[in-house]
């Protein structure tokens, strides 16, 4: 009502995704911007229209739909999983196969983009359900490191099944982000090439950019829509007190293999779209590092919510690029003079085979971290810091923020 925005009459008004005034002008704001992006007309984001920008904001659209599938499963139904790497390679996998050029020397049917990804999802989420029953009886810790062991289980597999995957040096190449009805020379819509689509010259990077948006709204819109069904309720009221909750008629087995199956099927699509859009890959990219990073991802953004996710992977998938950039001025600055700031940032920084800094801008192996290194060392202490002082991650620093401006000037 006006006046009082947070009166609701009616359930339906208070479970609405977007319940209120605010939440509505800042979705509609926030897409609008996005859509505009490419084109290079929003003040001060017009470097985010650039080919790398806009491969960099794709890969953030496709890491949120595999952040999505580990938020249900974590933050939702509290079940700890080291495994999300694992599924995405099999979806990856399965598209490659139904996907995958049938003259090729690779395994592959040639089947168009409406069934091999849909069936990428499908396949993994029936792993996740059929691995359900082994994972639902242990919890906690012991969960963690079942889980861990598909990881070891699908390094292995990958690697020898060469048919498949292309084995551990070589890989292979993935189906195209390419709209065909069927199995016609030429697609409908080519989403990797550069061309007018709708009547308006884009770029390979910005067909890219709206497809795999486009992918991570509807998503996203699924994943809150979850949260207000008896199933998502019941996926909470588990992660919450198990017990009570089956005390109270929540099948907790059920409930536990429906999480996993939704998980999974998440995450067999977003390593299909990944795998796709990098098109070619080798076995080693599922491996432990990159469950490690969605772990990060729900912890650092938020456990339990949409919007922490998408906090969460902006942050992690942006971090690498930031402190790459960071590190060429810092190192660009130690080259040019003798100021105090050069002399600062050369104990940060090291330039030569000599010098000793905590960064290393040489190729190959030198003194310090690389830049790798460093992103992996941020991700630990991001992790343990919002675990002590912010459980609820970026999103839980975004709630106090808007909680103090709600009440200003008053700290009450």
């Amino acid at each position: 009502m006006r006046g009082r925005p947070l009166l609701y009459t009616s359930y339906e008004s208070d479970q609405a995704i977007f319940n209120t005034m605010a939440k509505k002008v800042f979705a509609g704001l926030g897409l609008l911007v996005l859509v505009l992006l490419p084109f290079n007309v929003v003040p001060g984001l017009g470097f985010l229209a650039a080919g790398d920008w806009l491969r960099l904001l794709s890969t953030v659209a496709i890491f949120v739909i595999g952040g999505l599938g580990l938020n249900i499963l974590l933050g939702l139904a509290g079940q700890v999983s080291l495994g999300h790497a694992f599924f995405m390679g099999v979806g990856a996998y399965v598209a490659a196969v139904l996907g995958g050029d049938p003259e090729g020397v690779r395994l592959g049917f040639g089947l168009p983009l409406w069934i091999w990804l849909p069936a990428a999802g499908i396949v993994a989420a029936l792993i996740g359900i059929a691995f359900g029953p082994a994972a639902v009886r242990v919890r906690g810790l012991y969960l963690a490191f079942v889980t861990l062991g598909l990881v070891f289980v699908g390094d292995y597999v990958f690697r020898n099944w060469i048919s498949v995957t292309g084995g551990a040096e070589v890989g292979r190449t993935f189906p195209p982000l390419q709209f065909r009805l069927w199995k016609e020379e030429e697609p409908l819509i080519d989403f990797t090439s550069d061309g007018a689509w709708l009547g308006i010259e884009l770029i390979s990077e910005a067909k890219t950019f709206y497809f795999v948006l486009a992918a991570a709204l509807l998503f996203m819109l699924l994943a809150k829509n979850l949260q207000r069904t008896r199933i998502g309720r019941a996926f909470q009221s588990i992660r919450d007190r198990d017990i009570a909750a089956e005390i109270m008629g929540v099948d907790e087995f059920r409930n536990k293999l429906r999480a996993f199956g939704i998980s999974s099927f998440y995450a067999g699509v977003s390593g299909a779209l990944l795998a796709s859009f990098v098109g070619t890959v080798i076995p080693s990219r599922w491996d432990l590092f990159l469950s490690i990073q969605f772990i990060a991802i729900v912890l650092i953004g938020g456990a339990g919510t949409v919007a922490g996710v998408v906090l969460g992977t902006s942050f992690v998938i942006l971090l690498p690029r930031v402190v790459q950039d960071a590190t060429l001025w810092m190192q660009d600055v130690v080259k040019e003079g003798d100021s105090l700031l050069a002399t600062l940032l050369d104990l940060v920084v090291a330039t030569d085979s000599t010098d000793f800094g905590l960064v290393n801008t040489l190729p190959g192996i030198g003194p310090g971290l690389s830049v790798f290194q460093l992103n992996q060392v941020i991700y630990g202490l991001l992790i343990i810091g919002f675990l002590i002082f912010e459980p609820l991650g970026l999103y839980g620093i975004w709630i106090k923020i808007r909680n103090y401006w709600k009440g200003w000037p008053f700290t009450y």
